[in-house]
């Protein structure tokens, strides 16, 4: 077998299934924002020129940015288990997406935007509270 990231076709096949975008966590969020009234847009790209950095959910006007990341793709401190097959391109690559993390947030936030980071295993009542909060203090300070 060549060298790959899957250990198995059978690996292969259960990873590519995974989504990028709407996840359980992120829908359960998204339909508790709409019935609450707040319009946002999906999988959009806050930066024109940044296409490879998009936002779960933003509010364009108010300038919030919101991911949900996934406790394994993400590393959360809480939940995530190294990889025991492949460990060293697993370690690697989960390394790099929390970096790319960092770097989205602070370019984002650098570019007057604030940058709201859950974890998929939080409560979506407590982040929706948490955004519709933050939404509506970014609205007043902008309604002045």
């Amino acid at each position: 077998m060549s060298e790959s990231w899957a250990s198995s076709p059978a690996v292969r096949a259960s990873m590519r299934g995974n989504r990028r975008r709407d996840t359980r966590p992120e829908l359960e969020v998204r339909r508790r924002l709409h019935a609450m009234g707040l319009r946002y847009r999906v999988d959009f790209v806050p930066l024109p020129k940044s296409r490879r950095l998009r936002a779960d959910i933003v509010f364009t006007r108010v300038r919030v940015a919101v991911f949900i990341d996934g406790c394994y793709w993400h590393k959360c401190p809480t939940h995530y288990r190294p990889a025991r097959t492949n460990a060293d391109f697993w370690s690697t690559k989960m390394q790099g997406n929390v970096e790319r993390d960092q770097r989205v947030t602070a370019m984002l936030r650098d570019h007057g935007w604030t940058v709201l980071r859950f974890w998929e295993h939080e409560s979506p009542a407590d982040v929706v509270e948490t955004i519709a909060a933050e939404v509506a203090s970014r609205t007043r300070a902008l309604d002045g």
